[in-house]
């Protein structure tokens, strides 16, 4: 029984281009982060919570732990941001990082990605490459079926 119209091809079709719009979506994290780790202005912030989330007995992965950093900017102002993930490791509150964030928006726009912290860089890049060469399988596997 064929659940879609075409059946199987259609299926190759919509599933590869549900993963190539994931794909492309971490791409353009990893692009901005990039473009903010060369561009931006680095100062020395600091881990000031590490908080637990608790997603319910039903999930595969219960706790989702979060980082939260903070970093003061020339003019004064205190920052606080959450970045994604911050290493393998993570972080003890209240040690030391270096943040690099852009002096426009910097409450939008902070990582702590680049020494010691790879973390926001590596995984939207093992998600662009992983994801879009699913996608590009899955559109060639479409293609081969018309």
């Amino acid at each position: 029984m064929d659940v879609l119209p075409g059946g199987t091809a259609t299926f190759l079709l919509l599933f590869g281009l549900f993963l190539g719009a994931f794909a492309v979506r971490s791409a353009l994290r990893l692009i901005r982060v990039l473009r903010l780790v060369r561009h931006g202005q680095h100062v020395e912030g600091r881990c000031s919570d590490r908080r637990v989330e608790d997603r319910g007995s039903g999930t595969e992965n219960r706790y989702r732990t979060e980082y939260v950093f903070a970093f003061r900017t020339p003019d004064g102002r205190e920052v606080e941001f959450t970045d994604h993930a911050p290493g393998p490791f993570g972080f003890e509150v209240g040690a030391p990082i270096r943040v690099t964030y852009d002096p426009a928006d910097p409450s939008g726009r902070a990582t702590v990605a680049g020494p010691g912290a790879w973390g926001p860089l590596l995984m939207p890049a093992v998600f662009a490459v992983v994801l879009g060469l699913f996608s590009v399988g899955l559109i060639a596997g479409f293609a081969a079926m018309l």
